[in-house]
């Protein structure tokens, strides 16, 4: 029976670009699966770990902003490498940033742990503002598009979407493996017992830089993603919107399990994409806030927590009326 739910997903996932258009391929199932893979990284160290990250953009900016630099030169900046070695240095930076943050906020918990990577984030904002060496200012990088593997274009609708299903799925299933490890165990240790995770010899300060690293290699992945979705980068792609935007679809979807990063993303997508025929533009941020405000209110756990009950209620009502129907029919035996 619990097989069923994520067998329907893979089914869904490989029949959609059959069923949909072009836009709702690329711009709502793609960018979901992006998009999504960055808030996976923010859910896998506040689910696991304790700890709330608002750098998690800015880590996939890192990314973005190296593919662009070492596969699109632009403007006289940039360095033109093969993409292989450029996608290898684009995560290697991702996860070094990711682990200099962990460095910064390590030794902080709750809302100062937000705070300091809210200021991290910022800063990286104007950095990527004002630095034309490395970030090209304000302009960024345009043109940055996917490789051609064999001859397969990896830009075109369908290859790139099942791509970003095969680089999801397996930054979906590593975290679920992760966290069934002897690390992701002390990992979940340290987010419930960090002091009693200390007496028993673990270096806690060491565990959560490394958690933050593999959350930074993840957000590198969404990252690549998003930037081959809209061929161009800028500093208004790591600004305080999307930033938040990351936390936003993490709570939609739910901040305590790992689907439900992909969930809020599509949720946020979606309303993104189609609000505007609803509702002026200046207004979307109230609208989000106010479907935030009705998540946290009913579903503190998001979305996903909202389907899990119903799944639970659903299959327990099919449990009880099997019983009954069974002692009926003893009865009338």
């Amino acid at each position: 029976m619990r097989w069923i739910l994520p067998l329907a997903v893979i089914a869904l996932l490989l029949v959609y670009p059959f069923v949909v258009n072009s836009f709702w391929l690329v711009q709502i199932g793609g960018r979901t699966l992006g998009f999504g893979t960055i808030v996976l990284s923010l859910v896998f160290l506040t689910a696991y770990t304790g700890m709330l990250s608002l750098a998690q953009m800015s880590v996939a900016g890192v990314a973005g902003y190296a593919t662009a630099y070492f596969t699109a030169p632009t403007s006289g900046v940039g360095l033109l490498l093969p993409w292989p070695l450029a996608l290898i240095l684009a995560l290697g930076l991702a996860t070094v940033a990711g682990l200099l943050i962990g460095l910064v906020a390590v030794r902080t918990r709750g809302i100062y742990t937000l705070m300091i990577t809210l200021a991290v984030a910022m800063a990286f904002y104007f950095l990527t503002l004002q630095n034309y060496d490395l970030f090209n200012g304000y302009t960024g990088f345009n043109n940055v598009q996917p490789p051609v593997i064999l001859g397969l274009d990896l830009g075109a609708n369908l290859p790139f979407y099942y791509m970003s299903v095969v680089l999801a799925a397996a930054c979906y299933f590593g975290v679920r493996h992760v966290v069934r490890t002897p690390f992701g165990l002390a990992l979940q240790g340290l987010r419930d017992e960090p002091d009693r995770l200390r007496a028993l010899g673990y270096n806690v300060p060491l565990l959560r830089v490394l958690a933050f690293g593999l959350a930074g290699f993840i957000a590198g992945i969404g990252g690549i993603l998003n930037i081959w979705l809209n061929a161009s980068i800028s500093p208004g792609s790591v600004a305080l919107n999307p930033v938040i935007d990351v936390l936003m679809a993490g709570v939609l979807g739910g901040i305590g399990h790992p689907i439900g990063a992909y969930i809020g993303a599509f949720v946020f997508t979606v309303v993104d994409n189609f609000a505007i025929d609803f509702i002026a533009r200046e207004r979307f941020n109230t609208l989000i806030g106010l479907i935030f405000l009705a998540i946290v209110l009913f579903s503190p756990d998001g979305l996903t927590g909202l389907v899990h009950r119903a799944w639970t209620r659903g299959t327990g009502w099919a449990r009880r009326n099997d019983g009954d129907a069974r002692e009926t029919d003893d009865i009338g035996k």
